[in-house]
């Protein structure tokens, strides 16, 4: 028998060992999955706390509730490691590893190079390994696979490489890791046969595609495409606000056309690991090849300004009670990138804080889901929302809404409301 036919054979009986490099938003989530479909399955992270946690099982993902982790655990389908050289043991690893942007808004390579070199140093004949993390198109055969091959062994015969783009949105009720539509795309035919094998226990709907770069780039289309869109309607909320028409009356009236228009809303600017990131690989990667990516760049560029829109909009409400921002008190509601969740990953929120400090305001906030963080060596802790704090502030900004703020008490208690979500009007409070 093949080693692939012999793969295929241990998928189908659920005798793989899965291996998950990276048990953050996206790798513990697919963990548990992969386990509750009922393959034993062997987490990697280079944080001993994170694995310490999730041996005792507890999760540090909302998405991932501890009785969830805990059942799985109990029956000794999901285990966890710092161990690198276990690696050599699963006969499938998915790497699931962030991939953030450098200072210079270039992809950061540096945790995938990190996990191949990891995988290189024990991999063995009859192993898959499967790449989800974003990135730009090229990277598993550029990168990853010289790498894999350098031992000797020979992709599509000894060892099998795919990528198969993560899909995680946290916090949505509806899809999850088992009923998202997974891409997947080989190095070689026999590649893409194995890993689609490998993940059909846990995933409803499969999508081969027919190489590692088609697959790659899928990811980035989606979210270049809600950046772009997004983009758009900033815009439109700066184009309304000059003109002093509603921009929601206008995108829910036009949202009434049944065909040719999907509603997008505008906002205080883009976060998560995904949109304001993912369309800067694409970019990256189209200037080595000497084009310009002109949608992304306007779109990144119009979303990145949101943050100083809504802050001058605040300025002016302000302004419009004869106090200017410098030494008034700014309360900020919400300061996760979206609803009720906790994730601060490119929110932004931070610039919103950023930006009113450096324009001399007294900056609290309140979060329910955040209750402190620290950035560059500052540590920020959430205050009560109550009559008390909102009468206090000259100003509050909703950024983030939250399904359990008490939107009543907004309305009735705070000074002025700088309303980035239309979060007042859409509740009729």
């Amino acid at each position: 028998m093949s080693i692939a036919k012999d793969l295929i054979r241990k998928a189908e009986g659920r005798d793989a060992l899965f291996g998950i490099i990276g048990l953050g938003y996206v790798g513990l989530p697919l963990a548990v999955e992969l386990a509750k479909a009922g393959y034993t399955v062997l987490g990697y992270d280079v944080n001993q706390r994170v694995v310490d946690g999730l041996n005792a099982g507890r999760s540090h993902i909302k998405d991932v509730s501890d009785a969830e982790l805990g059942e799985q655990v109990k029956a000794g389908r999901f285990s966890a490691t710092t161990d690198p050289k276990r690696l050599k043991e699963p006969d499938a690893i998915s790497i699931c590893v962030p991939t953030p942007l450098s200072k210079f808004k270039d992809p950061d390579v540096s945790f995938i190079v990190a996990a191949t070199e990891a995988v290189k140093a024990v991999l063995r004949r009859g192993q898959a390994i499967i790449l989800e993390s974003t990135t730009y198109p090229g990277t598993t055969r550029e990168i990853m696979l010289p790498a894999l091959e350098a031992t000797g062994l020979k992709v599509g015969e000894d060892f099998f490489l795919a990528f198969s783009p993560e899909r995680v949105d946290p916090g949505n009720p509806v899809y999850q890791t088992r009923n998202t539509p997974k891409v997947v795309g080989g190095i070689t035919p026999a590649c893409l046969e194995v890993a689609a094998a490998l993940y059909q226990p846990a995933i409803d709907t499969l999508v081969p595609v027919s190489t590692t770069e088609a697959a790659e780039l899928v990811k980035l289309l989606e979210n270049t495409f809600r950046s772009v869109n997004i983009g758009l309607v900033n815009e439109m909320a700066i184009v309304c606000d000059k003109l002093g028409v509603n921009v929601w009356e206008v995108i829910d009236a036009a949202a009434t056309k049944p065909f040719g228009f999907m509603k997008f809303t505008p906002g205080p600017g883009l976060g998560g690991h995904c949109i304001p990131i993912d369309p800067h690989y694409l970019a990256w990667k189209m200037r080595a090849l000497n084009y310009k990516t002109r949608f992304i760049d306007l779109a990144g560029e119009l979303n990145s300004e949101m943050p100083l829109f809504w802050v001058r909009k605040l300025a002016d409400a302000l302004n419009d009670r004869g106090k200017s921002v410098k030494g008034s008190k700014v309360l900020v509601i919400g300061v996760a990138y979206k609803k009720d969740i906790d994730d601060l990953r490119e929110s932004p929120a931070l610039d919103i804080l950023r930006l009113l400090e450096e324009r001399g305001a007294d900056v609290s906030y309140h979060d329910p889901y955040v209750k402190e963080f620290t950035e560059d060596g500052h540590t920020r802790r959430s205050v009560p929302l109550t009559a008390e704090t909102l009468r206090a502030a000259d100003a509050a900004m909703i950024v983030t809404d939250h399904s359990s703020l008490d939107y009543g008490l907004i309305k009735r208690e705070a000074k002025t409301v700088t309303d980035t979500r239309n979060a007042l009007a859409s509740r009729k409070v």
